[in-house]
């Protein structure tokens, strides 16, 4: 059975669903996974309820699962509930990424063309401030907007020519997003065939390197009743964590260093201490081992736990103030 088959997907959804029961604290991003897998398999009508049963349980990102929600249902004939929903959505003006690529790319995919841009558009304006360094998570956005933009026939502006610097294919997103591309592929012309090739292998690239990192490199944040906590009960982490503002300036600190060295997809996750001596009893060691602590963010991240580092400039920052990030750890 080939491994993209649905009873494959059925069979990986109930797995996570499993897995949600055991783990509850990590629910929300296991039955996200769990409705992807539900899509995939052709059972829209149950993706639709994990849909509603987190929004139920007042999620932590409710404008992601509203937008996913949205595409879903109006991949099997509920537009109109779909519509209203995007229409919420775009009201509320997340500041998270995600829930505006998922709402401007089902746009673009029902040939929504001009709502699809102006949601890509109000994304941007939302999320970036011009000659700002352009998080990861939003290189989606620009890219996206480029491909609407070239399907209606519009001159480039400034935000394409940064779409084209972040863009991480050898082909040219003029050429990746040429309408004139579906043309070629019925040509019985050789070169223009192979010149087609040659952007889809681009494409795929792309794709992959996305794909190789089904979660991202974390780092492990201790908010600070939980470093208090964890310090009282194993003191030896003293020299780890001095202090809790030292710790988080580290945690930015190292985060820039591998985005300098040009690591993509970093992310953070947030610890607490009773997980983290579940997880220590699992590994057969004691919480005292600093060598567990990067182990438990990789292991974290695996179950969905991470949060996209760096946030919108903004958004509020992920150390849990009441600032924007570009304010707090985000300053220079």
């Amino acid at each position: 059975m080939r491994p993209d088959m649905p009873a494959d997907h059925t069979t990986e959804a109930e797995r996570l669903l499993r897995t949600a029961a055991q783990y509850p604290e990590d629910h929300e991003p296991l039955l996200l996974r769990a409705a992807a897998h539900l899509e995939l398999a052709g059972d829209r009508d149950r993706a639709t309820g994990l849909y509603d049963t987190l929004l139920a349980a007042s999620p932590d990102h409710p404008h992601l699962v509203k937008a996913l929600q949205a595409a879903n249902l109006w991949e099997y004939g509920h537009e109109a509930e779909a519509h209203a929903i995007i229409d919420g959505l775009r009201a509320a003006a997340p500041l998270d990424p995600g829930p505006w690529e998922i709402v401007a790319e089902t746009l673009e995919s029902h040939d929504e063309l001009e709502a699809a841009h102006d949601t890509f558009t109000t994304a941007l304006n939302t999320l970036l401030t011009p000659g700002e360094e352009v998080p990861y998570p939003v290189h989606n956005l620009l890219i996206g907007r480029h491909r609407v933009r070239r399907l209606l026939a519009l001159d480039h502006d400034d935000w394409d020519g940064l779409a084209d610097r972040v863009n991480p294919a050898s082909v040219t997103l003029d050429e990746l997003h040429d309408p004139k591309r579906l043309w070629s592929l019925g040509s019985d012309n050789p070169a223009e065939l192979q010149a087609e090739i040659t952007r889809l292998r681009a494409e795929l690239g792309s794709y992959r390197t996305a794909l190789s990192r089904p979660f991202p490199v974390a780092m492990l944040h201790w908010p600070a009743p939980e470093l208090t906590e964890l310090l009282a009960a194993y003191p030896t982490l003293a020299t780890e964590y001095p202090s809790h503002e030292a710790h988080l300036s580290h945690l930015e600190s190292s985060l820039r260093d591998l985005a300098a060295t040009g690591t993509p997809n970093l992310g953070i996750v947030t610890a607490t201490v009773p997980s983290y001596e579940a997880f220590a009893a699992s590994e057969q060691s004691s919480p005292s081992n600093t060598d567990l602590l990067p182990q438990y963010a990789t292991t974290l991240a695996a179950r969905g736990r991470a949060t996209p580092w760096p946030p919108a400039r903004n958004a509020p920052c992920w150390c849990g103030s009441t600032k924007a990030y570009r304010d707090c750890h985000g300053a220079n």
